[in-house]
Parts: C-alpha cells; sequence; structure tokens
C-alpha cells in the first residue's frame, strides 16, 4: 500500500490516489491537539479568553489543513517526483506557513504541560536558542535541497516522509524563535527577532540561486521524469528558484515588518506586552 507519496516514474494522470498516511499523520495532530487541550485544562482564571480561544483553535486548524493540502494528492506525488517548482510550496508550506500556525494555534498552557518533561524542556531550551536554531534551519534547508538527498530520498516513502519531517522540524524551531510563545524560555526583545529574521534571509538565496541560473537541470529525478502539462525541467527548476527566493523572502520580511510595528506600539505605550504570564512552576 502507498502510504505516503514518493516518485514513482510513471505518467501523471489526474486518477485519484489514496495516501492513507498523510491521513493519518493530519488525525494525530488533531487528536493529540485535542487530547492536550483537554488533559492540561488550566484554570478559568488563567485560561484564554474565548475570542483568542478561538483564533488559536482557527490558527492550529489552519495549519494542519496546510500540511494535508501539502502532502496528499495531487501536491505531494506532483512534489516527490514530478516538479520541482510543487516541491518548492511543499517546502514553504512544511517550514515556512504552517509552523507558525501550529505554534500560535497550541495554547501556552498545553506548551508547559509538554515541558514538563525534563527531557523534552532541554532539549526545546537548547534548539531555540538563536545560533541553534539557526544552524538547524538553514543547513536542512541546505541538505534537503542537495541533489544527492533530494534523487536519493524521494524515490522511496519512508524518504519522502523524512524530509517533510525534517522541514516541518526546523520550521517549528525557527519560528518558536520569532514567536516567542512562552516567556520562561527566555525569548528574544523584538529587535532580536527582527535581525534573527533578516539573518535568515540571505542562505536560502544559495539553493534559490543554483535553481533560477543553472544552465540544466540539476535533480536527475524531475529532469527524467515524465512530462506535466507543457513546462519544460528547466522552466520548472527556475519557477522553483524564483518562488524559494520571493515568496521565503515576503514571508521573512512581512513578518519582520509586522513584529517592528509591534516593537513601535510597544514602546510608545509601555503598559502594552504580547508576553504570556509565566508559569510559577518554572519560575
Amino acid at each position: 500500500m502507498t502510504w505516503w507519496c514518493s516518485a514513482r516514474g510513471t505518467a501523471w494522470d489526474w486518477t485519484w490516489q489514496a495516501y492513507p498516511g498523510v491521513w493519518l499523520f493530519g488525525a494525530l495532530l488533531i487528536i493529540g491537539y485535542l487530547g492536550a487541550h483537554r488533559r492540561w485544562h488550566p484554570d478559568p482564571l488563567i485560561g484564554d479568553e474565548p475570542r483568542r480561544k478561538a483564533r488559536r483553535v482557527v490558527a492550529y486548524v489552519l495549519g494542519v489543513g496546510l500540511l494535508w493540502m501539502a502532502a496528499d494528492w495531487p501536491v505531494g506525488p506532483l512534489g516527490a517526483g514530478y516538479l520541482v517548482s510543487v516541491h518548492t510550496v511543499q517546502y514553504l508550506t512544511f517550514a515556512m506557513i504552517a509552523p507558525p500556525l501550529l505554534i500560535y494555534g497550541t495554547s501556552p498552557w498545553v506548551l508547559r504541560g509538554v515541558l514538563r518533561s525534563r527531557a523534552v524542556w532541554s532539549l526545546l531550551r537548547a534548539l531555540t536558542r538563536p545560533l541553534p536554531a539557526f544552524l538547524v534551519f538553514n543547513t536542512v534547508m541546505l541538505a534537503t535541497h542537495l541533489p544527492a538527498m533530494v534523487d536519493g530520498l524521494s524515490g522511496s516513502q519512508g524518504g519522502s516522509f523524512l524530509i517533510h519531517m525534517a522541514w516541518l522540524g526546523s520550521g517549528i524551531v525557527f519560528w518558536w524563535v520569532v514567536l516567542g510563545p512562552l516567556p520562561e524560555l527566555g525569548p528574544l526583545p523584538y529587535p532580536g527577532r527582527i535581525l534573527f529574521l533578516v539573518l535568515n534571509v540571505f542562505i536560502p538565496t544559495v539553493p534559490a540561486s543554483f535553481l533560477t541560473f543553472a544552465d540544466y537541470p540539476i535533480y536527475g529525478l524531475y529532469e527524467l521524469a515524465p512530462s506535466v502539462g507543457a513546462i519544460t525541467a528547466r522552466t520548472d527548476q527556475q519557477l522553483a528558484g524564483l518562488m524559494m527566493k520571493l515568496v521565503g523572502g515576503f514571508i521573512i520580511f512581512g513578518t519582520a515588518s509586522v513584529l517592528f510595528f509591534r516593537w513601535f506600539q510597544r514602546e510608545d505605550d509601555p503598559s502594552a506586552s504580547l508576553a504570556i504570564p509565566a508559569d510559577p512552576v518554572r519560575q
């Protein structure tokens, strides 16, 4: 049974295919979310207000929905073995778009419940420091776009799943630094978050430049894949490079702009604070 999308090497058609592993992954994210909120439900006096709670639920469900769409048919198989431009859409979704929605959508008291495990606390605290997060995010981004990695892993379901989970994990580490959801983990001040975002703009230009300006397709998998429509392998690759550069840059600079205005508002009104009250257990 095909449980996760991978390169098949057969001619593309628009016949629907089932990928139960993708459905199971999405279901586990939703079930885990509901179970965690039920297990670590706070005292009503310190819980989220109804409007904020509704926004969190919408954000989380949207994040899970985007992951599902990026991994399931038709995006999943197209990205796994036919079009590198769709592969790039998957990367942007798994690493840049869905993670901040999942983080924001999870209530702080649930995050604190998960972090009651000393091992999880220590690991997350180590990974979400600016330098480790920078290294993890950019190392995963570069490694998973190497031709040997893409051509070697995308042909198997396990390899394709591994790439997707590496994107998602590195994206969560990256956006945790930017969002700073728990004050007891020592989030960066707004200037630090803005600087962190800006510094992460430059390294992605390396694979984006290779994709955009290479004179020939750099991935054998997509060069030799059966054609989908009239798009050539080189045009497809150039489109992928442009998306990585422009869409990724738009997400980063757009977020940096929002943080700048929030920083300005906070400086203008000292009583305004976006921080969540810290857990006294961790104080």
